[in-house]
């Protein structure tokens, strides 16, 4: 890269230049990035500005000039959307601050002047100079390690790759989630080294190590953040290779299957869930007979639970080997069989619901209604389950039972009115022909509902708006429906959500502006009474809106001396004044 090429890119990331192409939230985030120092390792290769920036993990950033305009790249889930996010900025900004531009007009040393340096020394020094700093890089001396390995003649030395593995996993205790993404990358590395064996023809080393690796990824799961999910990755990313190295291999069917039934009946974290599915193909009849004996020992341990009746063990061996018993079944195709094993625990609504949907899939419709109607009976108490009766009334409209269906989601809508049981009984009723009258069944038991309850004192512990006891459910009704008018005078006369009130607010400002106007008023009063900058932003939102609303009929000076009366009352809120400065009103 020239002199010239190094000026253009310090040029385009001069702070103004960058505040304009992040723009002001970016920009101001990747300042306080850089000057907390995150950028680490900055760089010329090659023509392109390269750096990590330590953020919540660490990202890879890449800056560049492409036809005249700085391009960028950023590791990022912003970056990877296409913005020039904060990371861009701080990389940007520790570039311009170093001078980088070779401001002499000599030539801009980079990564390609490191790599000629390297390939003059001769072969003694550069092994020295390497192994020199492996020493110093327990991740370098771990790739070069199992490298050496690898390309060893023979089968490979499971010892070196399981101490790869080994130091990769090592914890020391607990891996921070600003610590995970690195702690996942040395793993990754060491996955990708197996990846390379697999190619070269080691099959039956890896299905070994990717055992091993699988149950020591499980064993530290416990002493890692993982909330990003980086783990769950590397675990079906080993669990991929153990597979394709089984294909390839093709171990004794019997072995595997009892190295499988052992993981997926004590795994903690379901990685070989379904195994005889998964891996049929490669036991093959010997190794599924020798999975299904097994199972069916341990079936054989498993209790029956009736309606209601609960099982301590259920979320761990019971559902482990009820899983396993399933999968057989899939591989027999047999649905008699899934059924039977489903039917050992009917302890919930949805195990019948589980049973019909069985049966629905088979195109056996009577033996699915049947399960679901004895479900619906079987917990005519507190614990039904709604999936059950939209299920039922399903299948009873499809039978021409329309008023049997109808009648089940009046039951449901009567149990609990919701826009949602609402609409459920608009379907059935409507397509029975009978919603008007249905339609005003339902409002006048919502009325009836409100009437009762205001008729009672609030509970002592009322703390926040009860919709039984306001118009809230008409109110969204009316919305829905498209009654604007209706709406607003259900919320006038009795009240509504907050939620509500301003999507009255948005359907009535063309229509009613003023009230608009006076709901987006009331709304920027209740925020400020509170602090923060998302609080602020909000209230510049709504502010926004009522400023559009009153310049639409030319009163721009009730916008003013409303914003008048806002400052004065809030003077002290200085963030709050800045975001009202930036607009400039």
């Amino acid at each position: 890269m020239s002199a010239d090429d190094a000026r253009n890119v310090t040029a385009a990331v001069s702070p103004t230049r960058l505040r304009r192409v992040a723009g002001e939230r970016f920009f101001g985030r990747g300042e306080a990035y850089f000057a907390g120092g995150a950028v680490r390792s900055l760089r010329l290769d090659e023509g392109v500005v390269k750096a990590v920036v330590q953020g919540t993990r660490r990202y890879r950033v890449h800056l560049w000039m492409e036809d005249g305009d700085l391009d960028y790249d950023c590791s990022c889930p912003v970056g990877r959307d296409g913005a020039f996010c904060k990371h861009c900025v701080a990389v940007g900004l520790a570039w311009h601050a170093e001078g980088k531009g070779g401001g002499d007009g000599s030539p801009v040393f980079d990564e390609g002047d490191v790599r000629e340096y390297l390939l003059s020394l001769d072969k003694e020094e550069l092994v020295s100079l390497l192994l020199d700093q492996a020493d110093e890089d327990e991740r370098l001396h771990r790739r070069l390690m199992v490298r050496a390995s690898h390309a060893a003649p023979g089968t490979a030395d499971h010892t070196v790759w399981k101490e790869a593995l080994a130091q990769a996993l090592d914890t020391g205790g607990y891996v921070s989630y600003h610590g995970a993404y690195d702690y996942m990358t040395g793993i990754e590395e060491v996955i990708e080294s197996l990846e390379d064996l697999l190619r070269a023809g080691q099959a039956q080393s890896v299905i070994q190590l990717a055992e091993y690796g699988l149950d020591e990824v499980e064993e530290c799961l416990d002493h890692v953040d993982d909330s990003d999910g980086w783990m769950g990755g590397l675990l079906a990313r080993l669990r991929d290779l153990h597979l394709e190295a089984c294909r390839l291999a093709r171990p004794d069917p019997v072995d595997l299957a009892e190295r499988l039934f052992e993981k997926e009946l004590e795994s903690s974290y379901d990685t070989f869930h379904r195994a005889a599915l998964v891996y049929a193909d490669i036991l093959g009849e010997p190794g599924l007979a020798a999975y299904r004996r097994l199972a069916e020992a341990e079936w054989t341990k498993v209790p029956t639970l009736g309606p209601g009746e609960e099982d301590p063990n259920r979320y761990g061996g019971r559902f482990a080997i009820t899983s396993i018993m399933e999968a057989l079944a899939r591989v027999d195709g047999d649905v008699g069989t899934l059924v039977k094993i489903r039917s050992r625990d009917l302890s919930s609504p949805y195990a019948f619901l589980e049973i019909a949907n069985l049966y629905e899939e088979a195109g056996d419709a009577d033996l699915a209604l049947d399960w679901a109607e004895r479900g619906w009976r079987a917990f005519s108490g507190t614990r039904r389950d709604e999936r059950l009766r939209a299920f039922i009334a399903e299948a009873y409209q499809r039978r021409g039972r329309g008023d049997e269906a109808i009648t089940l989601m009046w039951e449901a809508f009567a149990e609990y009115p919701s826009i949602q049981t609402y609409l459920e009984l608009k379907g059935y009723a409507g397509n029975a022909g009978q919603w008007p009258a249905w339609r005003e069944k339902a409002l006048s038991l919502i009325r009836e509902r409100i009437a009762d309850e205001t008729a009672e004192p609030p509970g002592e512990w009322t703390w926040t708006r009860d919709p039984a006891r306001d118009h809230s459910l008409l109110v969204e009704i009316f919305l829905h429906e498209g009654d604007d008018d209706g709406a607003w005078r259900e919320a006038e006369s009795g009240g509504c959500s907050q939620r509500l009130w301003l999507a009255l607010a948005k359907s009535r400002e063309k229509s009613h502006p003023e009230d608009a106007i006076r709901i987006y008023k009331d709304r920027v009063a209740s925020l400020l009474r509170h602090t923060g900058d998302r609080v602020y932003e909000e209230a510049v939102d709504y502010l926004q809106k009522i400023y559009a609303l009153l310049a639409r009929s030319g009163r721009e000076d009730a916008f003013r001396h409303l914003l008048a009366e806002i400052r004065a009352a809030h003077k002290r809120k200085r963030n709050l004044m800045k975001l009202l400065d930036r607009k400039g009103w």
